[in-house]
C-alpha cells in the first residue's frame, strides 16, 4: 500500500504523490546497494566512506519519507510510521557516531534518546492491539527490543560523555546495520507483491536480511578483536 492521490486531484497533487513515492523507493534501492558496498569495503578507507554517506542520505530519505506518509495512508499505519522514525533514528545516530570527535557528546546526543523511549513504549503498545498480527505482531516485539538496547547504549554514551576506540567504532556498525537490515526485510518481505511470482513466499527473500545481520556480526567481531580499533588517548585541548 502507498500514498496515491485520490481520482480527480489536482495534477500538482499526483506529482506530489509520485515524487514521494518514487523518493522512498529510489532511496531504499540506492541505500541498500549503498550499504551493500560499505558492508564489503574496510573501514575507514575512501570508498567505504563515500559508500557510507551515500547509504546516510539515501537511508534519511528513504526512513523520512516512509514515516511520514504512513499516517496518512488508508489503513492504519502505526507500526510503519515508528519503523520509518526509528530507522531514521538509527542512520542518523549510527552517523554522528563517527562525525563527532572521539570523547565527545553534544544537545543532539541528550535529545535523541527520546526516539528510542518512545519506540520501546509503542512496540509493547502495539504487541497489545489484537488487529496487528502476523509479520507487524512480531515486528513490534522486534522494534520494542532493538530500542530498548538502543536507549541503553544512549544512556551509556550520556553517562561517559562519549566513547573511544572500539565502543565508538561498534556503536556506528551495528546501528548502520541494523537500519540495513530493517530495510531490506521491509522490502524483500514487505513489500514482496511487488517481486516476481517465483520468490514470493520464499525463504530467499529473508537471505539479504540475514545478510546483513551475518556481515554485522563479523564486522562487530574484527573491531573487537583488532588491534586498529584500540582507544587512544585524547589530547588535552590547548586554551586560545
Amino acid at each position: 500500500m502507498h500514498l496515491e492521490a485520490p481520482p480527480g486531484a489536482p495534477l500538482v497533487v499526483q506529482l506530489a504523490c509520485d515524487a514521494l513515492l518514487y523518493s522512498h523507493i529510489g532511496g531504499g534501492m540506492i541505500g541498500m546497494s549503498a550499504g551493500a558496498v560499505a558492508l564489503l569495503t574496510r573501514k575507514g578507507e575512501r570508498v567505504h566512506r563515500i559508500a557510507g554517506s551515500v547509504f546516510t542520505a539515501a537511508m534519511l530519505v528513504m526512513a523520512g519519507v516512509g514515516a511520514g506518509v504512513a499516517p496518512f495512508l488508508p489503513a492504519e499505519q502505526i507500526p510503519n510510521t515508528t519503523a520509518g522514525v526509528f530507522t531514521f533514528y538509527l542512520v542518523l545516530t549510527g552517523w554522528m557516531t563517527v562525525r563527532r570527535a572521539e570523547g565527545r557528546i553534544g544537545l543532539f546526543e541528550r535529545l535523541a534518546i527520546l526516539i528510542p523511549v518512545a519506540g520501546a513504549g509503542i512496540g509493547l503498545y502495539l504487541s497489545t492491539r489484537p488487529e496487528i498480527t502476523g509479520i507487524q505482531h512480531m515486528a513490534t516485539y522486534v522494534i520494542a527490543g532493538i530500542a530498548t538496547l538502543s536507549a541503553l547504549g544512549d544512556v551509556h554514551l550520556l553517562l561517559r560523555k562519549g566513547l573511544l576506540g572500539r565502543p565508538r567504532i561498534a556503536r556506528h556498525v551495528w546501528r548502520m546495520c541494523v537500519a540495513l537490515t530493517i530495510a531490506a526485510f521491509s522490502f524483500f518481505v514487505g513489500q514482496q507483491g511487488y517481486l516476481p511470482k517465483a520468490v514470493r513466499g520464499t525463504f530467499l527473500l529473508n537471505l539479504p536480511g540475514f545478510a546483513a545481520l551475518l556481515f554485522m556480526t563479523f564486522w562487530l567481531l574484527r573491531v573487537w578483536l583488532s588491534k586498529a580499533f584500540r582507544s587512544q588517548p585524547l589530547q588535552p585541548r590547548i586554551a586560545a
